[in-house]
């Protein structure tokens, strides 16, 4: 991980030296685009979404509305998870769940057995296949039709208006429509008749009075539908659209609104019971793929030569930038890949044998401190010293006046020297580069790219 973030930050190094005169500072998007790429995904992963449906449901049976039209329902509600089935995202899987309250209201003066009222909440669950014509309309339009099939499982609970509660004898009693338009019942022992206002309550169990009025016997309150729904959408954004449809349920029971074909005093129609829900639906894709996806390149365009990026002995420091090639295996090193010398003796601290030598002291080969006698037999000879040794001797002597001297960092860098050795080490290139596209370095592009030619010269 270490090698990866130097092999990124010597990239960077590199980009500078390559790009001259161009102004970062401000231009943050550029740089960006160099290690950016913005790619479209042209089948992205499709998972599940959400949709929620308002609507009102609208009853096609036995018992109508008014005047013989259809009956409006209560508002209806529907939720949806859905899910392409096929790898070109043309037909999609839907499970959903609905619920709403049917209902029917008929008046008749002509013919009393008409004057038929019906009330059922009716839940269903089920699953469709749903195709939204993607074959024909490019994906830029943002409206399409579509259409859908499937089948569901359906419960419901006919209940009437048809009793009146007597209170006082905690009691209740059927009434019946008469010719002169009046609501009368006849209290059970009794011959008279009373005239009874409704309430619109629907209050009875159609089912458990049907055995002594309709003779339709206990039937099942489940049954199956299938819906078919055709309709259109339009997309509000990249995770979110709208529809509008409507759904025909064609069901496999005729009782729904209590009223089937045989019966004793009302007898329907042929047809098995359905209805309709018309709906407004808001979709939410919150879990799909983007359509586009960022990648990061790294310079992948751009051709380096394998030898800026090796380390030969390991030591996680670039041989580029490596001030002490071959070190042994294992050895910790500092930011320009040394073995690290405690002491500023001269003599890395794997092989000093006198780690706390005093600073300045003379010492031989394994950091032991020597004396000036002894560093002078060292170095007596029976001819005049060579010149070589006359300058190993006069660095050894004058070591604590050379420090630093030849290696002055100019004023603007100083602020970079972080350790304050007088170099610039690569760990303090790399961390000023970073600093400067964070805006917390006091450096132009110009003076980035001049210390960065500082680092190689010094």
């Amino acid at each position: 991980m270490r090698s990866c973030n130097y092999l990124r930050q010597t990239v960077i190094i590199f980009s500078l030296a390559l790009l001259p005169g161009v102004n970062l500072f401000g231009q943050v998007e550029e740089y960006e685009d160099l290690l950016q790429r913005i790619d479209t995904i042209e089948n992205p992963v499709y998972k599940p979404h959400v949709s929620v449906s308002y609507g009102i449901f609208s009853f096609l049976g036995e018992v109508k509305g008014r005047n013989g039209l259809t009956q409006l329902g209560d508002p209806a509600f529907k939720v949806n998870i859905s899910t392409f089935i096929d790898n070109n995202q043309y037909f999609a899987a839907n499970f959903f769940f609905q619920g709403g309250r049917l209902k029917g209201e008929e008046r008749s003066f002509s013919d009393l057995s008409k004057n038929l009222n019906f009330s059922s909440y009716l839940y269903s669950v089920g699953v469709s296949s749903r195709y939204e014509f993607a074959h024909f309309i490019p994906d830029h339009i943002a409206f399409r039709p579509y259409l859908s099939l499937g089948i569901e499982q359906i419960n419901f609970n006919p209940k009437g208006d048809f009793e009146y509660w007597d209170a006082t004898n905690n009691v209740s009693y059927p009434y019946y429509y008469w010719p002169d338009g009046t609501i009368r019942s006849t209290p059970t022992g009794t011959q008279e008749t009373i005239i009874l206002s409704r309430d619109y309550v629907p209050d009875a169990d159609l089912r458990r009075r049907e055995k002594d009025l309709y003779n339709l016997g206990d039937y099942s309150l489940r049954s199956f539908g299938i819906p078919l729904e055709i309709g259109y959408t339009l997309k509000i954004m990249r995770n979110m659209y709208f529809s509008m449809g409507v759904e025909y349920h064609y069901t496999f029971t005729d009782y729904i609104d209590n009223v089937a074909e045989t019966g004793t005093s009302i007898n329907g129609n042929s047809y098995n019971d359905s209805y309709l829900f018309t709906h407004a639906t808001l979709h939410f894709d919150l879990f799909s793929d983007p359509t586009t996806r960022t990648v990061d390149l790294l310079y992948a365009e751009v051709e380096f030569d394998p030898l800026l990026f090796e380390d030969e002995d390991g030591d996680f420091i670039l041989d580029i930038a490596d001030h002490c090639p071959g070190t042994p295996y294992g050895v910790v090193t500092d930011t320009l890949g040394c073995p690290l010398d405690g002491d500023g003796d001269g003599v890395p601290d794997y092989l000093d044998l006198e780690l706390e030598t005093r600073k300045g002291a003379w010492v031989d080969d394994e950091g032991v401190t020597l004396t000036e006698e002894e560093l002078l037999k060292r170095l007596q000879r029976e001819r005049a010293m060579d010149r070589d040794d006359l300058a190993e001797y006069w660095a050894i002597y004058n070591k604590p006046f050379l420090d630093g001297a030849d290696r002055e960092i100019p004023e603007k860098f100083l602020s970079v020297d972080t350790d304050g050795d007088g170099y610039i080490s690569f760990e303090e290139l790399l961390r000023s580069i970073d600093d400067y596209f964070d805006y917390r370095l006091d450096l132009t592009y110009e003076e980035l790219r001049e210390l960065n030619e500082y680092f190689f010269t010094q």
